[in-house]
């Protein structure tokens, strides 16, 4: 069972992290716990990083300090003992205190960049701060909690701030460091987010990477389910963020949920569908603070469900036309680069070309970050290869489903509601579940709503 940020961040949250891990506990033999740093931990240990890169030490003092001051409230909060309180307190304090030391040392370095490699040091500790918190509450209430560092779990590549995993030596490591725990009864809760190369080096696996973690320890355990707890009900037809009317999904195939989180689902980080899918282990996606609900289930595509539009997403893309049929490959390999740096995806293009024009659009997933659209284009105007070509941002909205290259008129009705919103591309996705349109940005909005109106009417 996989908890985020916004579940461990709070003592409402953390009390409904109890109540579900004691109930389950007696339902299930064993439990693997993952969890996220508290909401917004992350990012405030990147800008720390940043500051030391600028010798600001005033900067990164006052993150760690205003760090320590909410990890301490939360514990604070807390239905602890004194002992527990007290020893949960110096963990804390010595793992800020190894984080400022890598900060100090940026700054005495007076490099242009962090390197990758120490900015996963530094960025790491927001997920072992959050471990130790739910491991102590959970042994105040007579459960077998333990805090493991996926250091000693997960090992990957080299590629830090993106790392890919080592299946193969990982499940070695989870045979050694983590089966002898379950079979004791204890309860791991392991910290997500993290790995290790295989000299020991912290690596991260991306933003939103716990959901990934919880992915990579199920099918190297063999475990029967992954449940991802969120503040939503599930996967839902659109952003309810943006929609009031956005209906949970109940059941999804793992090649639409890869698609779906590919193309702009916050929940679920784009590569942790496929260790699933290869074991053939079910995911949910269910509300932490309505457990009574089923949520959503993600399997194998069952033969009984019917060709539809499940979901429909907005997402940001990077558009770039010129007045010549010119060849987009070396423009694709600058993307490509650019993006699997920040996100550890290779980049979606989606093109269209005649006689006379070229357009090609790139998605960019959210799991690289909400300022990569701003570097890219920096990154692309900057470069002599994309001289004759004009870039600016676009919208890609992509409606989730099932067998758009076997039933077009799931394809008709897309195109039918977008009557009258210009399209830049359009493209089918490989596996059949995705149907993608590239539009002007002040029609990406409109487009998804007048999809999510077809899954509505169903």
């Amino acid at each position: 069972m996989k908890f985020g940020g916004t579940s461990v961040g709070m003592t409402t949250g953390l009390s409904q992290v109890l109540s579900i891990v004691l109930y389950e506990h007696e339902r299930w033999g064993n439990l693997i716990l993952v969890v996220s740093a508290l909401e917004g931990v992350t990012d405030a240990l990147i800008e720390a990083a940043h500051l030391a890169q600028l010798n600001n030490q005033r900067g990164y003092r006052r993150i760690v300090a205003t760090l320590r001051t909410r990890h301490l409230a939360l514990i604070e909060h807390l239905p602890l003992g004194s002992t527990e309180k007290s020893a949960l307190q110096a963990d804390l304090d010595r793992l800020l205190f190894d984080m400022l030391d890598v900060c100090r040392s940026v700054t005495e370095q007076h490099d242009e960049t962090v390197k990758p490699e120490i900015a996963d040091k530094i960025v790491q500790v927001g997920e072992r701060l959050a471990a130790r918190i739910v491991a102590a509450l959970l042994r105040q209430n007579n459960l077998r909690g333990v805090a493991i560092d996926a250091t000693d779990l997960i090992i990957t590549d080299n590629a830090y701030g993106n790392a890919v995993p080592d299946l193969g030596l990982t499940r070695e490591r989870i045979a050694a460091n983590l089966t002898p725990l379950l079979k004791r009864g204890i309860i791991p809760v392991v910290t997500g987010y993290i790995g290790s190369s295989i000299t020991g080096t912290p690596t991260t696996l991306g933003r939103g990477g716990s959901d990934y973690t919880a992915s990579i320890l199920a099918a190297s355990a063999d475990a029967q389910e992954v449940w991802v707890w969120t503040d939503v009900d599930g996967l839902m037809t659109t952003d309810p963020r943006e929609s009031d009317d956005a209906r949970v999904i109940p059941s999804l195939s793992y090649e639409e949920t890869a698609e779906l989180a590919y193309f702009g689902a916050r929940i679920l980080h784009p590569r942790m569908i496929a260790p699933l899918r290869e074991r053939s282990i079910p995911l949910r996606v269910r509300n932490v603070y309505k457990p009574q609900q089923s949520g959503t289930l993600v399997r194998e595509k069952a033969a009984s469900m019917q060709p539809a539009i499940r979901a429909v997403t907005a997402i940001q893309g990077l558009g770039m036309s010129t007045m010549s049929s010119s060849p987009v490959a070396k423009i694709a390999e600058l993307v490509d680069e650019r993006l699997f740096k920040v996100s550890g995806s290779q980049a979606l293009m989606i093109c269209s070309q005649s006689s006379a024009q070229s357009f090609v659009a790139f998605v960019i997933p959210t799991t690289a970050g909400p300022d990569a659209l701003h570097s890219l284009l920096i990154t692309v105007n900057e470069s002599p290869i994309t001289s004759n070509w004009n870039s600016r941002a676009v919208s890609v909205v992509t409606a989730i489903g099932s067998r758009f290259d076997e039933i077009h008129r799931l394809t008709s009705e897309v195109l039918l509601m977008l009557e009258g919103i210009p399209i830049l591309a359009l493209a089918q996705g490989p596996s059949g579940c995705s149907l993608s349109v590239v539009v002007e940005t002040q029609y990406g909005e409109t487009a998804a709503s007048r999809i999510h109106n077809v899954i509505l009417k169903r």
